[in-house]
């Protein structure tokens, strides 16, 4: 079973990205702290991470490079609508796989599924 982690403080975006992953059929672990992020990528219990612009009062700007750096083939869609399109370019480079808004719309629906399932279909590779 492909494993999900959701990094996001806006309680309804979490709700609704959790019910469709587990609806998708994927185990889904939910965080709100950074601490819960790195416990998950340290025991390698997270295959694709959602991650939400911000928590801990800490921007995911600020984090994305700290998580690579704990797993330089992790792969981090980017949930947010408050992103500038510097800041979307330097998160690139930093390596996330997507950046996508949260999901309002069933359209957003649609697109959070198959951006998921693209995550999970890549190429296989080592996770961390």
């Amino acid at each position: 079973m492909s494993r999900i982690l959701i990094a996001e403080e806006h309680p309804e975006s979490r709700k609704v990205m959790a019910d469709l992953c587990m609806e998708a059929g994927y185990s889904v672990t939910v965080t709100t702290t950074a601490a819960g992020v790195l416990q998950g990528i340290l025991k390698k219990t997270a295959q694709v991470i959602l991650l939400g612009s911000s928590f801990d009062e800490l921007a995911a700007t600020d984090l994305i490079p700290l998580f690579k750096k704990c797993c330089r083939n992790l792969t981090i869609i980017l949930v947010s609508n408050e992103v500038s399109l510097p800041v979307i370019r330097k998160m690139r480079n930093e390596g996330i796989f997507y950046h996508l808004l949260r999901p309002v719309l069933p359209e957003d629906r649609e697109e959070l599924k198959q951006v998921i399932n693209c995550a999970l279909h890549q190429p296989k590779r080592c996770y961390c």
